[in-house]
């Protein structure tokens, strides 16, 4: 009992910790930064441009930093779109290292990608048998059904673990093989920002062991109801 304990409060502390450093980082960086030629959304042109990927649109998101390898676009939040901060500049180009993995044809964001697009119909599948496990047992009246809808089920949920799993590479090569090079090969940022920067980059791939760690919670959520 006192392991269950302590694994779902391992559980926990990955689901919420990450989320609140995540934001307190970005809020600590959030000032406006005068001395910065431009806001976010500038900057990601800005270095779309030099690198010629000229094919990379930058627009404003109301769903979180992200890029989008379909639409070949870089979308911020509006703070960071249109705000002049070290946290704006830093998760730019961040975003820009995502399209910098498209332009170079990165494996492991194409898995990513292609999983991401299953995620949300493998979640709906998912609680769809669950759901339904227990009505197609009394109408087929075999126990042995329940047992195929329940694995079943579990084993989509999991998926999604494995998406998020898959996406922590992708993260931190878009921030430190990416991102960092490209701010301090240009100078884009003074010296003394740069620790900060790292932990900017750093905080924008540990978003995802939340997301992952949340995932986990729904299959063991699942699992406990299941279980009475």
């Amino acid at each position: 009992m006192a392991i269950v304990i302590a694994v779902l409060v391992l559980i926990l502390a990955l689901s919420f910790l990450p989320s609140w450093w995540v934001r307190s980082v970005i809020a600590r960086h959030s000032a406006d930064r005068p001395d910065f030629p431009g806001t976010g959304g500038e900057f990601a042109r800005h270095l779309l441009s030099e690198m010629k990927l000229n094919n990379v649109g930058v627009e404003q998101t109301e769903i979180g930093d992200h890029y989008d390898p379909d639409a070949k676009m870089v979308r911020l939040s509006d703070q960071h779109y249109n705000g002049r901060s070290l946290a704006a500049v830093v998760i730019a180009a961040h975003e820009v290292g995502h399209a910098m993995q498209d332009a170079t044809d990165y494996a492991p964001l194409r898995a990513r990608t292609r999983l991401a697009k299953q995620a949300a119909a493998i979640q709906g599948i998912a609680t769809l048998l669950l759901i339904a496990a227990p009505f197609l047992v009394l109408l087929a009246r075999s126990p042995s059904i329940l047992f195929l809808e329940l694995g079943a089920g579990l084993l989509l949920i999991a998926m999604t673990v494995l998406m998020h799993a898959t996406t922590l590479p992708v993260e931190f090569d878009a921030s430190f093989n990416r991102a960092l090079p490209v701010l301090q090969a240009g100078r884009y940022i003074p010296e003394r920002d740069m620790p900060a920067a790292r932990k900017i980059l750093r905080a924008a791939a540990y978003t995802y062991v939340a997301a992952a760690a949340v995932s986990l919670l729904d299959v063991m959520r699942w699992i406990r109801i299941l279980r009475f």
